[in-house]
């Protein structure tokens, strides 16, 4: 899937009455021995592929903390994204894009890494490590949900014939921002899953969690101001991807650093 300015998705039916359940906002609370905390979300990417004999374990890491939804006192907000650079060796992932490889290769950069591997997780963009390691993840996502992050808050999600419009809104960027930040909006679909004919899994029956299915900058985050970003967005879903199992994520991210300085996700229900 191609990176756009306004992702466009289709239900391939005609208007539709749709609810959301938001899933992760920083203005979360957690009650516990009489002391509010206030929960961070926190972005977990996984690189991976169908056709690494390594990826499975990983995979099934993401698919615990993704499930759970929450870690101490963070929300957890999965991306997995398939990378291409498999395919070609017995097994082409079915949910593999060049665009993830892409993203992939601007974290090495960004890390100072000489190449790409799998399975990588990056939590929050700032902390990279080898994708099945649980202890280095609860650590990364123990650091991250102690950073300050903007509030992003999703509303007035609905339809109109074949769109769907999400208002978002996101408030003053944490004080590290020293430029403007990109605003990003993608799609994730989890309940899929893939019997492998050839290749270093072959045989196995691979299940995954927030498959990436869309992703592109919408906008700038401005820094400095009260009212980083306001916009209405509008998503087209692919009738193929099942909607009771799709969420939009929104999050910020430094176009240098690439540090993620906010996020939010909502669950689409039928």
């Amino acid at each position: 899937m191609k990176m756009i300015g306004a992702l466009l998705v289709v239900f391939g039916v005609s208007v539709l009455s749709l609810s959301f359940v938001p899933r992760h906002t920083q203005s979360t609370e957690a009650h516990a021995g009489g002391v509010n905390k206030r929960v961070q979300p926190v972005v977990v990417e996984l690189f991976t592929s169908e056709g690494c004999s390594s990826c499975p374990p990983a995979d099934a890491l993401l698919a615990k903390v993704d499930s759970d939804e929450r870690l101490r006192d963070a929300e957890i907000i999965a991306l997995e994204e398939h990378v291409d650079y498999w395919d070609s060796l017995g097994w082409r992932d079915p949910f593999s894009a060049r665009q993830w490889t892409g993203r992939q290769e601007e974290y090495a950069r960004s890390f100072g890494n000489e190449g790409v591997y799998t399975p990588q997780m990056v939590v929050d963009g700032r902390t990279e490590f080898v994708g099945s390691s649980e202890s280095k993840m609860r650590s990364a996502i123990d650091e991250a949900a102690r950073r300050p992050k903007a509030e992003i808050v999703l509303s007035k999600l609905n339809t109109a014939g074949e769109e769907v419009r999400l208002q978002i809104e996101a408030q003053m960027l944490p004080a590290e921002a020293k430029r403007d930040s990109e605003v990003w909006l993608g799609v994730t679909e989890t309940g899929l899953h893939s019997s492998v004919k050839a290749g270093e899994n072959k045989g196995e029956d691979l299940h995954h969690a927030a498959v990436v299915r869309s992703l592109g900058k919408v906008g700038e985050a401005r820094a400095g101001e009260t009212m980083a970003f306001s916009g209405e967005q509008r998503v087209v879903l692919d009738p193929r991807w099942k909607r009771e199992n799709l969420r939009l994520v929104v999050f910020l991210q430094d176009p240098r650093s690439k540090h993620i300085l906010g996020a939010s996700a909502v669950r689409l229900m039928p």
